[in-house]
């Protein structure tokens, strides 16, 4: 589990297939990934992957076709910048939100455009994703906790702050490019849970039923 809060921009230093998927080599200089160990688990532009090899400041992944098929991971060439964060431990501030590093499907920015002190990222979406997003709600945009500005039809908007905007790849992110989407893991739940309290085959909301239900 990440919190979305982006300790370095790493940067792909080897891409080879194996099998269906890729490992990938990843490249990163800052102090915070000193002490990685095989086995741990690395969000790389908000996709979770788990650490097969270390050699000094460049580690490995294995990426599987169905992180492929669902991320911008398969379209990355050697040079591509990522967002990288260690796994959250017990002891750590929750500074963004609970982020799985399950991305969900792949956004595409509409614009960035510079405010007075700030910047609005415009991204379109899927349909099927609209149930999961609201305004000042949460949202992974390639690994990074953000808050929702506005959501209009299948686009959200989100303000990137100054520090945000040096200290992640959103900030030269351009119009055009996929981003990696993560919905809020809450907002998920409970759209399943109205869902299933909605649907034709539901069972009437009775209160022995709440009391099935752990109510």
């Amino acid at each position: 589990m990440f919190t979305g809060i982006i300790k370095d921009i790493g940067s792909v230093v080897g891409i080879s297939r194996r099998g269906d998927g890729l490992r990938l080599a990843i490249q990163t200089t800052s102090p915070e990934f000193s002490d990685l160990q095989i086995d741990e688990s690395v969000s790389i532009s908000g996709a979770c992957q788990t650490v097969v090899s270390v050699t000094q400041n460049i580690f490995d992944v294995d990426t599987v076709e169905e992180t492929l098929k669902k991320t911008t991971l398969g379209s990355w060439r050697v040079g591509e910048r990522v967002n990288l964060e260690r796994a959250l431990r017990a002891s750590d501030r929750l500074g963004g939100h609970i982020v799985q590093g399950h991305v969900d499907g792949v956004g595409v920015i509409l614009s960035l455009e510079e405010l007075a002190g700030s910047w609005s990222l415009h991204i379109s979406f899927e349909p099927r994703f609209a149930p999961f997003i609201v305004p000042i709600g949460s949202i992974a945009v390639d690994g990074v906790s953000l808050t929702v500005a506005d959501v209009l039809d299948n686009t959200f908007k989100v303000a990137i702050i100054p520090y945000t905007f040096t200290h992640t790849t959103l900030g030269k992110r351009k119009r055009g490019e996929k981003v990696n989407l993560e919905f809020d893991i809450l907002g998920k739940y409970l759209a399943r849970q109205v869902q299933a309290f909605t649907s034709p085959q539901a069972q009437p909301l009775t209160e022995a039923r709440l009391k099935d239900l752990g109510y």
